[in-house]
């Protein structure tokens, strides 16, 4: 298809540099036959014959030239024999000339028209990432001049205002969508969310996974601080990049404004409201008896050696309708047909279907200001007028990017031309 459309639009340049050609060649071969009209009569004749042959190459008529039978009339003219385009134009480099032409006609058709793979406009995780990459280079920026005045080395810090430094995404993957691999550096424990699901049970996964995209506080308790990085790894691949705020390993417990992602050692004590609060999730990494192991698939796996009991104050009934992304999720999930790659292309999909119904939410609601009612049936319209589904919008509408919110904000404040005219 787009051959097609790129010899359509080239087609006027083609036909009149063709055009040319066929006129440069018709004009040589009119003056060849005036200056010896008086002793050939016979050379108009080849003339024409030469146009026709011209024309045709605008048009050719290949397969009935190779289906007609070979005869001595396409040699012979009234008894005469055929006469060359070079005897015709009197031209010795006309060969020459005709294959310049030619290559230069395709080296200028393909300058010409070039075409251009339009990627679209960047995601929202890929703007959220681009903010938090020109962050992180303003405080480091900072933190060298806050030094240098001081006259001391400067030491750059492991972690600023509970980011860390060490995790600033290269420009190749900032401008890049979310990756979903564990970093190769550290040791995968949980390959992927089906690995997950697969260790933890269905159940208990979907209790997880339910707080999860709820913007719920999930808390992993235990020793192993690689196996707790790697299932924030894996987590977060639910959630947008905006909404991730992660403390990787703490001695003691944080609030959930700083953190939605919370790794925790043994000794550490969380307390007794958030044990019992419907918004968190606990997940504890104990070491499992020797008769718990877990089957032969994952004796070859750091978690075979521990068991996880999960626990919240607001268990997620199996019965219930619930989010509607959770349910497409374990759908992909529990499909063994789709590969890993497959279904982390199915993440992006359904994370970027539910941002832009966040940002059709945002606009109508922050921005343009509309009654409770019109919200109703916007959410109606929308797919997500379930409870569960509300709470879902309005927690990923933190995870927007500054960029979008400032852009909305702005071609509200400023007026538009119909209403300066009036």
């Amino acid at each position: 298809m787009m051959d097609r459309i790129y010899l359509i639009n080239s087609w006027p340049f083609l036909l009149a540099k063709i055009r040319g050609v066929i006129d440069e060649l018709q004009g040589k071969a009119l003056k060849m036959c005036q200056k010896y009209s008086y002793k050939n009569h016979d050379c108009l004749v080849g003339v024409k014959n030469y146009v026709f042959e011209a024309e045709q190459y605008g048009c050719p008529q290949r397969t009935i030239r190779i289906n007609t039978a070979f005869t001595p009339y396409m040699h012979q003219r009234n008894g005469n024999a055929a006469r060359s385009l070079t005897s015709l134009t009197n031209d010795d480099n006309l060969w020459a000339c005709l294959h310049t032409s030619f290559a230069w006609l395709l080296k200028a058709c393909g300058c010409r028209l070039t075409e251009k793979l339009l990627e679209g406009a960047p995601t929202e995780d890929t703007l959220v990432q681009m903010e938090k990459q020109a962050d992180l280079e303003e405080e480091c920026a900072a933190w060298e001049s806050h030094e240098e005045e001081e006259g001391r080395p400067c030491p750059i810090p492991n972690v600023l205002e509970g980011r860390e430094l060490s995790k600033c995404p290269t420009e190749s993957s900032v401008l890049s969508d979310c990756s979903w691999n564990i970093p190769s550096h550290r040791t995968a424990v949980f390959r992927s969310l089906r690995h997950m699901r697969q260790v933890l049970g269905p159940s208990a996964f979907r209790m997880l996974a339910w707080h999860v995209l709820m913007g719920n506080q999930v808390i992993w308790k235990g020793q192993n601080k690689e196996l707790i990085q790697s299932a924030f790894d894996v987590l977060q691949a639910m959630l947008p990049v905006g909404c991730v705020r992660i403390i990787p390993y703490s001695e003691k417990y944080e609030d959930a404004y700083r953190c939605n992602f919370l790794g925790l050692s043994p000794q550490a004590e969380i307390p007794p409201h958030v044990q019992s609060s419907e918004f968190a999730v606990m997940i504890d990494v104990r070491i499992a008896p020797r008769s718990n192991l877990y089957p032969v698939l994952f004796d070859e796996e750091p978690l075979s050696k521990y068991e996880f009991v999960v626990a919240s104050g607001s268990p997620v009934a199996t019965d219930r309708v619930g989010l509607t992304i959770l349910n497409k999720i374990e759908a992909a999930l529990s499909n063994e047909n789709l590969s890993m790659d497959v279904v982390d292309q199915c993440l992006v999909c359904l994370k970027e279907e539910w941002m832009n119904k966040v940002k059709v939410l945002f606009k109508f609601t922050k921005v343009d200001s509309r009654p409770k009612e019109d919200t109703q049936k916007l959410l109606g319209i929308l797919g997500a007028s379930e409870e569960d589904n509300v709470k879902l919008l309005k927690f990923w509408m933190t995870g927007l990017s500054k960029t979008y919110k400032s852009h909305l904000m702005s071609s509200v404040r400023s007026p538009t031309s119909s209403e300066c005219r009036n």
